[in-house]
């Protein structure tokens, strides 16, 4: 595992570094059999997946009991770092694409992850209700907003409010959803990784 991720997070527990330096292994593996990362991002798979995902929790620590949507979650993305990250945490991971839920399921059932499940559906047939909504780029802020904004609960307990946490670079001016209350950081205030240069995290409320 990468030296950065131990920088950016030290004070994670053994369990925790394991968990996070088998992964690699089980998705090179995987990849193999189903193409879930391409391979020039396979060569940067911590920082362009597993980092990417857990600079989520510099921006919130999410209480025990939270339940949290990952849409769009491809083979696990943001869900399964952020499960070990938040090991008292619900992450229900949905996807369109089946194989891919398959990828994410195993790889959370072979590192014991047991806050962990996977439904396959389009966001739009959603019906429960979660804290937060987190995703990384899978569309427009707009449009994924719209899928979403039925799923959060009204019933805020975190320390900020509940909301669509969502991962996307470049400029997204033309894409803010009407009507909400919309807050950005920027992802190289966290962290020295080149790659994070113009990435940024958005929450956004009703």
């Amino acid at each position: 595992m990468e030296e950065f991720i131990l920088k950016n997070f030290d004070n994670l527990s053994n369990d925790q570094i394991t968990k996070l330096k088998a992964l690699e292994p089980l998705y090179k593996d995987w990849n193999q059999k189903i193409n879930i990362i391409s391979r020039k991002d396979m060569d940067n798979f911590y920082s362009h997946h597993v980092l990417h995902s857990m600079l989520i929790s510099k921006i919130i620590s999410f209480l025990p009991g939270t339940k949290i949507m990952d849409l769009g979650t491809g083979g696990g993305f943001p869900g399964i770092p952020l499960a070990i990250l938040f090991p008292e945490t619900k992450f229900v991971l949905v996807d369109s694409i089946n194989k891919k839920l398959i990828v994410a399921q195993s790889i959370a059932d072979e590192i014991g992850l047991e806050n962990v499940i996977t439904i396959h559906a389009r966001a739009e047939d959603i019906t429960d209700t979660f804290d937060f909504v987190v995703s990384r780029a899978v569309t427009k802020l707009d449009v994924a907003w719209s899928w979403v904004q039925k799923n959060i609960s009204k019933i805020n307990s975190n320390e900020i409010t509940n909301g669509l946490l969502y991962l996307k670079g470049g400029d997204v001016s033309g894409e803010i959803p009407k009507k909400v209350t919309i807050k950005k950081w920027n992802l190289n205030e966290f962290t020295k990784v080149p790659y994070f240069e113009e990435k940024a995290l958005y929450l956004i409320t009703d």
